[in-house]
């Protein structure tokens, strides 16, 4: 339910609390220094002084006869002496990871394109092989090696189809997994480990395009819905001079099983996680490359759901971070009920529990092995705001410790944000440690960042300083608050006052909800608490707006908060939002208890649709977006993860979904979706349409034709949508104080 696209209510949140440090950084590999384009270019900064030295001038990435190529990404080999441009890009899904790719050899100031012959922006993750003489890419589902002194192309696969993957992923590894990029070079470069996905047994749900042309078109997306066994997958490596692939006997059924993540570990060895079905059970193996047998080394079990090693599920997942010269690991787990990083012994047989205490980390931002600390993201007071941290990765003896300069007892996790700044601190670390770009904002605060050196925290200029740079919007009112429900539940919530707020008159009431284990609407960081739906100034026409972030979201409040909704989506989140906003009321007399609304994206349409059935005695109103009307008909990594599978417990996802209770609808309904919706598919929108006109319940609708989960595409439909949510509020949840 929903969602890894994050819609837009959420994602808007999302994008403010990323910003900023969060933007890539192309650090060098010493770490001292990164690289960014500039003029057409590429340069060379030193982030201590700001000094630029040009590595790439924009003339040299002229082809002949032509324009300067415009670069989304580019990669460096390890001297330098190449660069990897990714140009002219088309989206794949969510991201554009497909476009054509050049090959600049800076020092002959030769440019070459890549792929001669095969489709215009057809190429894909095309990389350097380890001593820059090749790159690897895939185009059209098969496997490439191009000689970079010759120009000879060699195809690696030959099979690949639509449905039949090779080095890259399906929607659903790509939706729910993160997975996109499929292939890994061999540290000694003579092979290429990959992923193969068998989607032939997956059905298409077919999207049907209307609008461009006279006759309709039939758009397929291979989807396994809830219930579906899983696409087989299954991992091998390529040798680059024969072309034959050798596959790894991993254990266990491929249509029960998921392969996640996979990393070399060593120069015939990869490490591959295994998740089966429920994703239940973790297993990390280890598969030798020689001959291809593969051995459990570690594994990690919980009655709802394991979570994956990184918490970024925007952009392609982290592997294992192997220390001590590949004596240890890091992991990160929720197996004590925290959130913790553990160190793991290469055999798998000791673990250390660095992060000791009954906090949750959101991230593992770092590892500075030279001085033995890993550097994460955490709030151990308060769920809401984010701190840098760092905390010792080896013990120090006492008797070693004497030797080390300023070397102290290891007392815990050390906090290295300004503590008093209350909100959302980001950090993009660069590899040595000693380097950072850090962001911070709050609910009224926008954006503001700085470099700044570790582990002191300290600007690296003192012009350009978080500090001196604080701007107050005053735009906001939002006051952070805890409510206790009748079930002796305590939620977070924010409450966001209108303009010249009178605390002795009524005050119409808009939540905005997402509700689900995918995101959370509670955080203090800049941009969150603006309903950027409203075609207005929402506070000027006198509404209250408020979210609350329930059971089930991830919130770094423990691994109890988080899986209390396992099997209990559309239940234990929705009842917590109600009898939250109930609680409100009753301690908010300028609540106008005749006009409360709630509105939500994705996941938070099915939230608003499940509050509008479920407690229409509190919310008079509701507008869902793209939302999954019927828990059947999501995908089934999602879905099961969070809900179990329906041949064992079909009453659960029944109970829980919308269309299971639309006779109870009677306050004011607005629902929207797009017709090419490949996410939250369009038949939850009809299904739930018909369940609303068999109980003769009036509501209104508006379908968007061909247009996405973001329902993004096409002229004026942003502000269509804004208009048409804008006016259903104002008509049926009328704004001003009375």
């Amino acid at each position: 339910m929903k969602f890894r696209i994050l819609a837009l209510s959420v994602l808007f949140i999302c994008l403010f609390q990323f910003m900023g440090a969060q933007r890539r950084v192309n650090w060098t590999p010493d770490g001292n220094a990164y690289t960014k384009v500039k003029d057409g270019g590429i340069v060379k900064v030193d982030p201590k002084t700001d000094a630029e030295m040009v590595l790439v001038k924009k003339d040299a990435l002229t082809p002949a006869g032509g324009k300067a190529l415009s670069m989304q990404s580019y990669a460096f080999t390890n001297d330098y002496g190449k660069v990897l441009i990714f140009t002219n890009t088309a989206k794949v899904w969510r991201l554009n990871t497909r476009g054509d790719y050049w090959v600049l050899d800076i020092a002959g100031n030769k440019l070459m394109q890549l792929g001669k012959g095969l489709p215009s922006q057809s190429l894909m993750f095309a990389k350097f092989s380890p001593d820059g003489s090749k790159v690897a890419y895939v185009s059209e589902h098969n496997l490439f090696v191009e000689e970079l002194s010759s120009g000879a192309i060699k195809k690696l696969t030959t099979d690949g189809t639509r449905k039949f993957i090779n080095g890259t992923f399906d929607w659903v590894y790509e939706e729910e997994f993160g997975c996109r990029d499929g292939f890994r070079w061999s540290p000694d470069g003579s092979r290429l480990a990959y992923w193969q996905v068998d989607a032939t047994k997956i059905r298409d749900y077919y999207m049907l395009n209307t609008t461009d042309s006279n006759y309709s078109r039939i758009i397929p997306v291979e989807y396994p819905k809830v219930g579906e066994a899983p696409s087989p997958v299954r991992i091998g490596v390529v040798d680059i001079s024969s072309g034959s692939t050798r596959w790894m006997q991993i254990d266990g059924d491929p249509r029960q099983h998921y392969l996640p993540r996979m990393e070399w570990s060593g120069t015939n060895e990869l490490v591959v996680q295994q998740l089966d079905r429920k994703q239940q059970e973790s297993k990390l193996i280890y598969c030798n490359t020689t001959d291809g047998s593969a051995r459990t080394f570690w594994a990690e079990n919980d009655d709802a759901w394991v979570d994956l090693n990184s918490a970024d599920i925007f952009g392609e997942p982290g592997g294992i971070s192997f220390i001590n010269k590949g004596a240890d690991f890091l992991w990160v787990s929720e197996k004590d009920g925290w959130r913790h990083i553990y160190k793991i012994s290469r055999d798998g047989k000791t673990e250390t529990l660095i992060t000791k205490g009954n906090y949750d980390i959101e991230s593992i931002l770092a590892i500075d092995e030279v001085n033995n600390y890993v550097y994460f993201a955490a709030s151990p007071a308060n769920p809401t705001d984010l701190y840098l941290y760092r905390v010792r990765i080896n013990e120090i003896k006492p008797g070693i410790m004497k030797k080390i300069k300023k070397a102290k007892p290891d007392e815990g996790p050390e906090l290295l944000s300004d503590g008093k700044l209350a909100g959302t601190h980001r950090y993009n670390i660069s590899p040595n440690g000693k380097f950072a770009v850090h962001s911070f904002s709050n609910y009224n605060t926008p954006p503001v960042s700085e470099w700044i050196s570790l582990p002191d925290n300290k600007p690296l200029n003192p012009a350009k300083t978080i500090a001196a740079n604080l701007k107050t919007d005053n735009n906001n009112d939002v006051e952070y608050l805890q409510v206790t429900t009748e079930d002796n539940v305590t939620v977070d919530a924010w409450i966001n006052k209108p303009k010249n707020f009178d605390p002795s008159k009524k005050y119409p009431v808009v939540m905005e909800v997402y509700g689900e284990p995918a995101a959370s609407t509670v955080l203090n960081s800049y941009g969150g608490h603006r309903n950027f739906l409203y075609n207005g100034d929402i506070r000027a026409d006198g509404y209250v707006q408020v979210s609350v972030d329930n059971r089930g979201t991830p919130m770094l409040k423990g691994a109890k908060w988080r899986k209390s909704i396992y099997r209990k989506i559309g239940i234990i989140n929705i009842r917590d939002q109600a009898m939250a906003m109930k609680k409100l009321i009753a301690d908010h007399p300028y609540f106008d208890k005749d006009r409360i609304a709630v509105w939500g994206w994705s996941g938070g349409g099915s939230s608003t649709l499940n509050l509008m059935f479920q407690f229409p005695e509190i919310f008079k109103t509701g507008i869902a977006i793209a939302a999954v009307g019927n828990q059947l008909n999501y995908d089934n990594i999602y879905q099961e993860r969070y809900m179990g599978l329906p041949q064992e417990n079909l009453q659960d996802f029944v109970n829980g979904s919308p269309i299971s209770h639309a006779q109870n609808l009677q306050g004011n309904l607005l629902y929207i979706h797009g017709t090419g919706d490949d996410n939250v598919h369009y038949d939850n929108a009809e299904q739930l349409l018909n369940a609303l006109i068999k109980y003769n319940k009036q509501f209104q609708f508006m379908a968007y034709p061909n247009r996405t989960h973001s329902i993004s595409e096409g002229e004026g439909t942003w502000e269509h949508l804004s208009t048409l949510y804008t006016t259903y509020l104002r008509q049926h949840c009328p704004p001003g104080a009375k």
